[in-house]
């Protein structure tokens, strides 16, 4: 479904997720479906939250699982504030998604700060992750 000139895609991770610790913020906006990143990202454990970057030149990268949901352009600036995005932690910018959505212009929060150190979540950032607050053994 492409968005109209009042909403956009945004592909989300983390505690955005549904039944997630900040689903809240997407009240009443709409769900579309599960969905992958193509293989070229990295998602790092930063404690309660995940961080999404590409992976490195030269470095394979995952798949990451998250959801589509369809946005009004209205609540960005909540989000933004939310994703600390004044802040430079994280910005909004265009992600890379597997079929069905190659096509589709989609974007999500990608992490600024300096990932040295953190581990590595995998694929799929999951409510164990957010409960512990550390990364899962």
């Amino acid at each position: 479904m492409p968005p109209s000139m009042d909403s956009l895609l945004l592909f989300v991770y983390g505690t955005l997720k549904r039944g997630h610790q900040r689903q809240d913020l997407l009240g009443g906006q709409q769900f579309l479906q599960v969905a992958c990143t193509e293989l070229c990202y990295v998602l790092y454990h930063c404690g309660n939250y995940p961080a999404l970057v590409p992976a490195a030149p030269g470095k394979s990268g995952a798949s990451i699982e998250g959801e589509l949901w369809q946005l009004e352009r209205a609540l960005l600036p909540a989000l933004d504030a939310w994703e600390a995005v004044d802040e430079r932690l994280f910005e909004r910018r265009p992600v890379k998604l597997r079929a069905p959505f190659t096509e589709a212009e989609v974007s999500a929060y990608f992490y600024l700060a300096n990932t040295a150190g953190l581990p590595i979540v995998g694929a799929k950032w999951t409510l164990a992750h957010e409960q512990a607050g550390q990364p899962l053994q």
